[in-house]
């Protein structure tokens, strides 16, 4: 029985087998080969397990994020069966007398060039795809073990650590709990551990290569442990524990169908936040009065290239037609820091906190901006939407925005498309902002405090450094200030405000921004019901 510890990201208990994800790629080596029959057979081999992983691939998006976000896993089994790719990987072998997975890597970065080099930025931006390509096809003649998510069983998952991308894409119903060897409690990636309501711990001083697939582990977020091979005593108290979550969660359910109020008759919303289409279900599920923050970046994530407006537009559409009347806030694109996209080519920054993100984006890339504006104004006639726009920190870039959006409504107007422009909103997110938010307030028709990035700012600390963990203080005083300040200038104006950050879903803090006259919580679905418990047993 080995036990280790770190630091929790979401308070609960599980028990599972492992699935250990070690990212590690083998480097690829030049070897002479005399046997060069053999290596063009191990490519045919490759070639069809290749196929094979990208058709589960394929079904598994066509299920979870529609026929349009597929097509790029349809388009890779194309490239991985072209007929010029496999003649250029097999006679490289031939003539090379060189190994399989040598040949591929160099078929790739010729075939990788020859794209890039294109005049038409469709053909471009194949370049990427190839690689991609040709980087699964490295894996599987190498033997690297590619975790198939959706033919796992119910698993405890260990990493390294895992990307915002790599955590979004997860079969959620397979994931009992995830431990990862770096990372922060306050990374975007914790965040969505815990809107999937899992037990996870990050900072955990464990060696990869010394655990085992399918080692039975208990992961408690409670005590910040994780145990490998626990005993059977272990397991008996664990299974116990489990069972109590369960009637406790079962307790909460009988809340479904009751107001947000408290016993004096203060009503307050109680929003969910999600990242996916998919997560609407959970949404439901938490009785959720609306959703008060859908992550549109994760339709950028995980991919090679741009959503296409058509793209964008069917997804806001689902959400708003699943959601009916209820209150839809979907925030804008909000890349940079810690969700990095390749194919923006945004360069390294010495502090991507800091730096080219979010509206920024938008406002020096305006076509990007335009496209994702056109989606969700067109999709505003299907429900009750919003738009949220992040970081901002002045009343010009507002005006900026305004004058897009108004381009963009008169462009749908001429091409005879049905469109609304919905309610708009900003988040409070830096100090600059709640300094300004009384002049803010008479330009929006609603706020929303991102209390992660609010709390970072204000602090001056790094959200992603793990080091600093202990200086993040979130109940600090000059943050609450800051909520109170922005809600109360909100209010002065006319409008409502809310929190979508983390902040929201701290139960110690609950009855205080009832009291600050917060009129929105939006949480990780997990946590509607027990903030509602919270809110009706107050005076």
């Amino acid at each position: 029985m080995d036990k280790f510890t770190g630091k929790s990201v979401f308070k609960g208990v599980a028990m599972g087998n492992v699935v250990v994800l070690d990212k590690k790629d083998k480097p690829v080596v030049r070897e002479k080969i005399t046997d060069t029959d053999s290596e063009v057979a191990r490519v045919d081999v490759a070639v069809a397990e290749g196929i094979k992983q990208l058709g589960v691939l394929y079904d598994k998006a066509l299920k979870e994020v529609g026929e349009a976000s597929a097509a790029i896993f349809e388009a890779h089994q194309m490239m991985i069966e072209d007929m010029d790719y496999n003649d250029s990987i097999k006679n490289i072998i031939r003539t090379e007398n060189v190994n399989a997975e040598f040949a591929v890597a160099v078929a790739g970065d010729n075939f990788a060039e020859m794209f890039a080099a294109m005049d038409d930025d469709y053909m471009r931006a194949r370049a990427a795809d190839i690689r991609d390509v040709s980087n699964r096809l490295i894996n599987i003649l190498q033997g690297n073990e590619v975790v198939d998510f959706s033919s796992m069983e119910p698993s405890v998952i260990i990493a390294d650590d895992l990307t915002p991308s790599e955590t979004v894409q997860m079969d959620k119903e397979k994931i009992l709990a995830f431990v990862t060897v770096h990372g922060s409690t306050n990374s975007h990636t914790a965040i969505l551990a815990r809107m999937m309501n899992i037990p996870a711990l990050v900072s955990v001083d464990m060696d990869l290569s010394k655990i085992k697939n399918g080692t039975l582990a208990v992961v408690d977020g409670i005590k910040g442990e994780v145990t490998f091979d626990p005993s059977a005593e272990m397991q008996c108290e664990v299974k116990k524990q489990i069972q109590k979550q369960k009637e406790q969660a079962e307790l909460l359910n009988q809340l479904k169908g009751k107001e947000n109020v408290t016993k004096s008759g203060k009503k307050i919303n109680i929003y969910a936040n999600i990242g996916a289409v998919s997560d609407v279900a959970l949404v439901l599920e938490n009785d959720a009065s609306g959703i008060g923050l859908f992550r549109s970046e994760f339709l950028y994530l995980g991919r090679e290239d741009f959503p296409s407006e058509e793209e964008q537009f069917r997804a806001y559409k689902q959400v708003a037609q699943n959601m009916a009347d209820k209150k839809v806030i979907i925030r804008t694109l909000d890349i940079g820091a810690d969700k990095k996209v390749d194919y923006f080519n945004l360069g390294e920054e010495d502090n991507p906190a800091l730096g080219y993100r979010a509206i920024r984006i938008c406002l020096k890339q305006p076509d990007i901006f335009k496209t994702q504006l056109r989606a969700l104004l067109r999709a505003a006639v299907y429900g009750n939407i919003s738009i949220m726009y992040p970081m901002i920190i002045s009343v010009d870039e507002v005006k900026q925005i305004k004058k897009i959006v108004k381009e963009v409504a008169d462009e749908l107007t001429s091409l005879g498309i049905d469109f609304r422009i919905p309610e708009q909103g900003i988040m409070i997110e830096t100090p600059a902002s709640v300094i300004m938010s009384e002049e803010l307030a008479h330009e929006v028709d609603f706020f929303s405090i991102g209390t992660n990035d609010l709390t970072q700012y204000t602090l001056a600390i790094d959200r992603q450094n793990s080091k600093l963990d202990d200086f993040y203080d979130s109940h600090h005083p000059a943050v609450l200030r800051m909520i109170k300040m922005a809600t109360d200038n909100a209010h002065k104006a006319g409008i409502w405000c809310g929190i979508c950050g983390e902040l929201g879903a701290d139960t110690e803090l609950t009855e205080e921004f009832v009291k600050m006259g917060l009129d929105e919580l939006s949480v990780s679905p997990s946590m509607v019901l027990k903030l509602r418990k919270i809110v009706r047993e107050m005076d």
